[in-house]
């Protein structure tokens, strides 16, 4: 017989995104729809060993559906990597009450999970929460859609800069180890080149294609990088190689940063956010444990948890093709 679920507990991990408080909303008001209690965990697994919980109802989350960052706040535990840290966390757990676990973030944050479940056989649910769009599982994690559009405009107010001096811009963006919010945010922003760490352009290559671009009459260009691309250098580096070897161009650098992490969430984030938290909450009244909520195909499932982990997200190779066709 599956556990009976009395109370859940739901915290945010890792880097925030937007769209966190709009899951977290979900997950209390769900909570609320099948009379079962929820607490928030403060500052992720830290707030777990420290016992910084607080009881939320349906009203202590009303006008959070739009704000961006986390209403429970998120810090990395270094404790709670320790067998002794995670064994002060159940305890604290099993005093207030607390049956099952909502985990929103990203791989990081479930591995935590996942390890706590193998320890104390306690039922843990994740919900993906990170920009960067690089958990398997689902097409979509929270926060990708809104940093795609915070993206697009900022590069759509550089074109202005670009085009009114006769400019090369190289934009980095984030995307440590997946390169979606480069390669979807430079097709929808016109980039004449996108670098991402799944394929290596070279710098030949890069020196060709801006080479063409200003013979084909093109007066200013814009290149979006993806911060973990394998160009072999970095972007101030590689504006430094550009000029040396194309000397006609005049570059410039613009970082876009931690402004891509902020932000109202999109109405789609929101949604999704909804979605994923009453699936979480219901899964786990179902007695399911140890799985991601995302969605494919405009479909909600689930994945194991270790799998989500484990895999890895592709980029569309579709993508790459309709990029290099529209630079030309």
């Amino acid at each position: 017989m599956p556990k009976t679920i009395k109370k859940v507990g739901v915290l945010t991990s890792g880097g925030d995104s937007p769209g966190m408080n709009a899951a977290i909303r979900s997950v209390v008001r769900t909570c609320a729809y099948h009379n079962i209690e929820c607490i928030g965990i403060y500052r992720g697994y830290q707030g777990m060993i420290e016992g910084d919980f607080k009881e939320m109802g349906p009203r202590s989350v009303n006008n959070i559906v739009n704000k961006g960052g986390t209403i429970l706040k998120s810090a990395r535990s270094v404790d709670f990597r320790t067998p002794e840290g995670r064994k002060k966390a159940h305890e604290n757990l099993l005093k207030a009450g607390v049956d099952a676990l909502v985990v929103i973030g990203g791989d990081g944050s479930f591995t935590g999970g996942l390890i706590f479940n193998a320890e104390f056989d306690f039922p843990v649910m994740g919900i993906p929460g990170t920009i960067d769009n690089d958990i398997y599982g689902t097409s979509f994690t929270l926060g990708y859609d809104t940093a795609l559009n915070t993206v697009v405009d900022c590069i759509d107010k550089i074109r202005d800069t670009a085009s009114s001096h006769n400019r090369l811009f190289f934009v980095e963006v984030m995307g440590r180890d997946a390169g979606h919010i480069a390669l979807n945010a430079g097709i929808g922003a016109g980039a004449e080149e996108i670098l991402i760490p799944e394929e290596d352009l070279g710098l030949d290559r890069l020196l060709d294609s801006l080479q063409k671009s200003k013979a084909s009459g093109k007066s200013s260009s814009i290149v979006v990088i993806a911060e973990g691309d394998k160009i072999g250098k970095n972007v101030f580096e590689l504006k430094d190689y550009v000029e040396a070897n194309l000397p006609e161009y005049d570059v410039r650098v613009s970082v876009l940063g931690h402004m891509q992490r902020g932000g109202s969430p999109s109405c789609f984030d929101r949604v999704l956010a909804s979605r994923l938290g009453v699936k979480a909450v219901e899964s786990l009244i179902e007695g399911k444990s140890n799985y991601m909520v995302g969605v494919k195909e405009d479909k909600v499932i689930l994945t194991p948890l270790e799998q989500a982990i484990k895999g890895k997200s592709e980029i569309d190779r579709e993508l790459l093709r309709v990029s290099d066709i529209m630079s030309t």
